[in-house]
């Protein structure tokens, strides 16, 4: 499944450099005219990179829109709306070592998503926080992220899905403050994907196969979830150093 940035004219088209028109249509260009197009020629390609690049193939789904009972949007909105930073506090040493032993590994590989260390650091440890508050797998997440949107911030599917973990817009009107955009920030987008998967799991006592097919809007097929068992437990397998050695 393909997906789209958000807007509609590239970086080329909105940064492209036009000049003044040389007199005489039939006159030979001088050298000086010649470099000043090549300079315009290489800057237009180097603004155009980044457009062509964030262009990439997702296997995003869409969360169907289903009415709420009353106490149940209250909860979820509830959820939302608890603005807790997004920071580990730990009454074991060995559990702040554990952390930074995982902290460090995730980070190594997503350096080929995502070069920048502190964008990377940043993901992580939220997602490590909006995990840990859902009560959900951390590497089951990041398979899910890596099928959804293979970590693009900006995706957006066919559907309208929006984000890291693909968040359909409606959501943010059921149980947010109505402002989809904010589906875009790292940490809203999070916090909403982890709030509606563990909205799904505990409506389907627990079923992750179930929940998996209602979160990307393919109940009853298997190709999702078996693509997120697949990266769960291949490339974001983990295995604390400590327990790796028992």
């Amino acid at each position: 499944m393909r997906w789209r940035s958000s807007g509609n004219a590239s970086p080329a088209d909105a940064n492209r450099v036009t000049g003044p028109a040389a007199p005489g249509a039939a006159q030979a260009a001088s050298p000086a005219d010649a470099n000043r197009r090549a300079r315009r020629a290489a800057l237009g390609a180097a603004l155009a990179l980044p457009w062509a690049l964030a262009v990439r193939s997702a296997s995003a789904g869409a969360q169907q829109y289903e009415p709420l009972a009353a106490a149940v949007r209250s909860a979820l909105a509830a959820r939302i709306a608890d603005t807790a930073p997004p920071q580990r506090k730990f009454d074991r040493v060995d559990d702040r070592v554990a952390y930074v032993g995982w902290l460090a590994d995730m980070s190594q590989r997503l350096v080929a998503q995502e070069p920048e260390y502190r964008t990377r650091v940043d993901l992580l440890r939220t997602l490590d926080y909006e995990c840990t508050r859902a009560g959900l797998d951390r590497q089951m997440i990041l398979g899910l992220i890596q099928v959804e949107s293979a970590f693009r911030k900006y995706a957006i599917s066919p559907a309208g899905a929006r984000g890291y973990m693909q968040v359909m817009p409606f959501w943010t009107s059921l149980i947010g403050d109505g402002d989809d955009r904010r589906l875009f920030d790292m940490r809203t987008n999070l916090r909403y994907g982890c709030v509606i998967l563990r909205y799904y799991l505990d409506a389907e006592q627990g079923d992750l196969y179930r929940a998996l097919g209602r979160y990307n809007g393919s109940l009853g097929r298997p190709e999702y979830p078996q693509a997120i068992l697949a990266a769960w437990h291949g490339r974001w397998n983990y295995i604390p150093r400590a327990s790796a050695s028992e």
